[in-house]
């Protein structure tokens, strides 16, 4: 089994869409990432009514991991709903893409799994190849 395999398996035992209340939708996307040290953290879509309480698979996956290891590199992540990325599926929006380049500037190494069959990634640095943020990393 490739790593792939495994962030596969991880974030599809995620994936079961559940109307938590007539007002929050959540497990509908799902997403697992590896740090830098080689650990797996999941993550879930969760959407309500007001859309500031939004999170994206993503974005909960990259907390998770900091919340539990205090570790903000990630090596790789897979993102999807009920079947693996194919073609563009996996794409992290611009929030996620943001939020994952605040976190470190390693990130933009992160292995994006485009196209779950064919083993096609993209790094972060592709998606965002003019960030916004770098001046700011440059100047610590």
């Amino acid at each position: 089994m490739d790593i792939w395999e495994t962030l596969y398996e991880k974030a599809k035992k995620e994936y079961y869409p559940t109307e938590v209340t007539p007002f929050i939708y959540a497990h509908h996307v799902v997403s697992a990432l590896e740090s830098e040290n080689g650990e797996i953290y999941t993550g879930f879509c969760i959407e309500s009514c007001s859309g500031v309480m939004d999170l994206c698979a993503e974005r909960t996956a990259a907390l998770n991991m900091y919340m539990n290891s205090g570790q903000t590199v990630i090596k790789r992540i897979i993102t999807f709903r009920s079947e693996a990325p194919e073609g563009l599926g996996g794409m992290p929006c611009g929030a996620c893409r943001e939020l994952l380049l605040q976190f470190s500037p390693k990130n933009k190494d992160t292995e994006i799994m485009v196209d779950y069959q064919k083993r096609e990634t993209i790094t972060l640095e592709e998606l965002v190849p003019n960030w916004w943020g770098w001046s700011r990393y440059e100047n610590q």
